[in-house]
């Protein structure tokens, strides 16, 4: 257990002034110490009331980007913990800090946002704990003895962007021997320390750079430079140049008339100034405190001409580790799972966020619950959505019908749409605290998750159990429900074809399913039995109201018809044939296009495969007019975005006020790409047994996709050759995997390279 902590969160004494609309300025924090000989290890344990970049002896601390990140700061607030035996000098030796509002005291929120939301201070909170030979242990913190100045930060948000003045620099502020006597005192800040606790979750760091595809000049003028790719981050730009000159980076996703468009970025200025210093052999900046989504660039004020070698796009997301890839013999289908990768990278920064690039940027929780099993597929995320799924419940246990937020970390917000006062239960969004930890469980096989999160998910089913009452049925009033459907218009993005209480009560059954599931898995056998009994009380009532008889439902919408079979909500093989045949006719008569928002589009593909009309499903996903997924494509997408026309068919962006270009929700299609186009998913928790069942269709001729498991690597890929469907199969050691293939009886194998030939087209059982 971590020893108990000493130090003192500081900031700087004097009076601050109101932040202005570029935001507040950063700080520098800095003490001295001395450091005897025979140095056996040291250790710094440091976090922020803000973000921090920490400095020991000149040299930066680290290589994570606005840390401490952003956790629910009230219950849980995170430290850093980093080696730095090979910093620490014997004799004379200096530490410090920049220090600014991050998440902690920034601007978050729609329709101007709010400030000072967990706080009206920043403070800097830091320990070195120096281990000697002898068994000796000195131990250094932040405390009243520091001093704090100005830095050449002037202004940091992570809605505005990040004005530097090069002019300002104090060289070696952070070095022993540097001159602090015109620097100001610092006060301690009041923190609760039992909140604090060792990072739980992958740090952002800067993952890779891209170099611009093009520099342009727009109709007026401006000159633009395009990165080829929807990414997140920010700008390093080296220029030469006088002092005194402000360069101005502003950011965008998507050209308008030739010009950047920043209306999908509302109250986001996205801007960021850099003065010069004006040194002779040039000179080299990156923000520090901010970032952005964007594609393109526009760079205002550029001495001479701007090369394409002077600007970097520098990627920022948390640092997970990929685990899984899918290819096809469809460029434009390769180009969508590329898209989907993209827009997860963009948004997994700290938190699961819905988009990157406006005034948002939250955890929105019905985003993560669609997107969580091709999350899970694509990179490593049992730790950063652990983390995010303990601010969940954290958020959750505040309100006083256990009702989780709509999104984590949870902050009072000005919502654009009409939702009642308070923390109102949203079916969909706030059954993430269910349907997330099986997701991990399923893909990572830790019932720990489970465990850990059960109260949690009690607490929410047990909440609508309460809202439905006898009848079972819920979801009257306002619902966020299938989230921009397609037939949404653009000032009504809840305007949903199927209704609230249909999804409500779906959800509600699938909720108490996987909860009493949950119950098997920990021993819990009384709850087992009545959640159990509350999902067939509540799929039951689901029949009762929305149930025809047969395959019919009430609602003839490929959600309901997705939800009812996703949900399994029907009874036995006819009516689900029927429904499934109901569904595909809908599919056809919609042209093949997309009929679903965000809860319905996770399962169609799904419900129709299930159903024996995985053909239905290809033209589903291969349609090109809009609404569908290649439209994005065609249209030149390199991100999910929020809404299927956020860019419409004339090359127009949609006036809608929720128009990302960055939106991984409706890119959950990858997770059926990869299970069912290549034909690899778990038939056991964290993959202990493998289900290798691919089914090959829309025209493809090859698919292949790889995943890392927790037992080793997993492969499958399949190639059609004349009349002959070849599958190649990899099975990670100590696991084994169930081959069922067309024309062949279902087999067995073990770890190990497999290959199977089969007749083509062959037969379906």
């Amino acid at each position: 257990m971590p020893h108990p902590w000493t130090a003192q969160a500081i900031a700087p004494a004097w009076p601050e002034e109101p932040p202005g609309a570029a935001g507040r300025p950063a700080v520098l924090l800095r003490d001295v110490f001395t450091v005897g000989s025979g140095v056996r290890q040291a250790w710094l344990r440091v976090t922020a009331l803000g973000v921090y970049e920490m400095q020991l002896n000149g040299a930066v601390v680290g290589d994570h980007v606005l840390a401490p990140g952003w956790t629910s700061y009230h219950h849980r607030h995170r430290y850093q913990s980093f080696d730095v035996t090979s910093l620490v000098l014997p004799g004379a030796n200096a530490w410090g800090g920049h220090l600014a509002d991050g998440w902690y005291r920034g601007l978050l929120g729609f329709n101007g946002g709010r400030r000072d939301l967990y706080g009206p201070d920043t403070g800097l909170l830091a320990e070195l704990r120096i281990e000697y030979t002898d068994g000796n242990v000195q131990t250094i913190t932040t405390d009243a003895g520091w001093r704090a100045a100005a830095g050449p930060v002037t202004a940091a948000g992570l809605y505005e962007g990040e004005t530097y003045d090069a002019r300002r620099e104090l060289r070696g502020w952070s070095e022993p021997g540097f001159d602090d006597t015109q620097w100001k005192p610092v006060r301690q800040v009041d923190f609760d320390t039992s909140v604090l606790f060792p990072a739980d979750s992958p740090p952002v760091r800067r993952i890779e750079c891209r170099s611009p595809v093009a520099v342009t000049t727009s109709p007026t003028g401006r000159t633009l430079v395009d990165f080829g790719q929807n990414l997140v981050g920010r700008l390093r730009i080296r220029v030469h140049g006088d002092a005194g000159r402000t360069v101005t980076l502003r950011h965008a996703e998507v050209l308008e008339d030739g010009e950047l468009c920043v209306h999908p970025l509302r109250g986001a200025t996205a801007t960021d100034r850099y003065t010069l210093r004006g040194d002779t052999d040039g000179e080299q900046w990156e923000p520090r405190f901010t970032f952005h989504g964007f594609r393109y660039a526009e760079i205002d004020n550029w001495p001479g001409e701007l090369a394409p070698d002077d600007v970097t796009a520098v990627v920022l997301h948390s640092d997970m580790r990929r685990t899984g890839w899918f290819e096809s013999s469809d460029s434009s289908l390769n180009r969508l799972h590329e898209n989907v990768v993209w827009g997860m990278r963009g948004n997994f920064l700290d938190v699961p966020t819905d988009c990157p690039q406006r005034d948002e940027r939250l955890g929105w929780s019905g985003d993560i619950q669609v997107f969580a099993p091709t999350a899970a597929f694509l990179y490593d995320t049992k730790d950063f959505l652990r983390s995010w799924l303990r601010d969940l419940a954290a958020d959750q246990s505040e309100d006083p019908d256990r009702i989780p937020p709509v999104f984590s970390p949870a902050i009072p917000v000005n919502i654009p749409v009409p939702m009642p006062p308070g923390n109102p239960a949203m079916a969909g969004w706030c059954d993430a605290a269910v349907i997330v930890p099986w997701v991990l469980y399923e893909r990572y096989g830790d019932s720990q998750v489970l465990r850990d999160q059960y109260p949690s998910m009690c607490a929410w089913v047990d909440a609508v159990a309460r809202i439905a009452g006898p009848a079972h049925l819920w979801g009257e009033g306002f619902q966020f429900g299938d989230w921009l459907d397609p037939t949404a218009s653009p000032d009504d993005p809840g305007g949903a074809t199927t209704s609230s209480q249909l999804v409500a009560t779906a959800y509600f059954a699938h909720s108490a399913r996987l909860l009493a599931r949950t119950a098997e898995v920990l021993g819990k056998k009384d709850d087992a039995q009545h959640y159990h009994a509350l999902s067939e009380a509540v799929r039951q009532a689901f029949r009762a109201h929305f149930h025809t008889g047969g395959g019919r439902l009430t609602q003839e919408t490929q959600t309901a018809y997705a939800l009812a079979l996703g949900f399994d909500l029907l009874q036995g093989d006819t009516e689900r044939a029927e429904a499934g045949n109901r569904l595909a006719a809908l599919v056809a008569e919609h042209g093949h296009r997309i009929g679903t928002g965000f809860l319905g589009t996770p399962l169609v593909c799904d419900a129709l495969t299930a159903t024996g009309r995985t053909d239905t499903a290809y033209r589903l996903l291969m349609e090109r007019s809009c609404p569908s997924w290649l439209y994005q494509v065609d249209m030149g997408a390199t991100t999910i975005w929020e809404r299927w026309d956020s860019l419409l068919p004339d090359g127009s962006v949609n006036p809608g006020e929720m128009t990302s270009f960055n939106h991984y929700a409706l890119g959950a299609i990858a997770d059926w790409l990869h299970r069912t186009v290549a034909g690899l998913a778990p038939a056991a928790p964290g993959y202990r047994r493998l289900l290798v069942r691919p089914l090959p269709g829309g025209g493809l001729t090859w698919a292949k996709a790889a995943h890392e498991t927790p037992y080793g690597r997993a492969e499958t890929g399949w190639r059609i050759t004349g009349t002959t469907l070849l599958v190649d199969v990899l099975v990670p050691p100590r696991v084994t995997a169930l081959i069922d293939l067309p024309s062949m009886e279902p087999t067995e194998v073990g770890p190990g390279r497999h290959r199977f030939h089969t007749p083509w087209p062959g037969t379906t059982r």
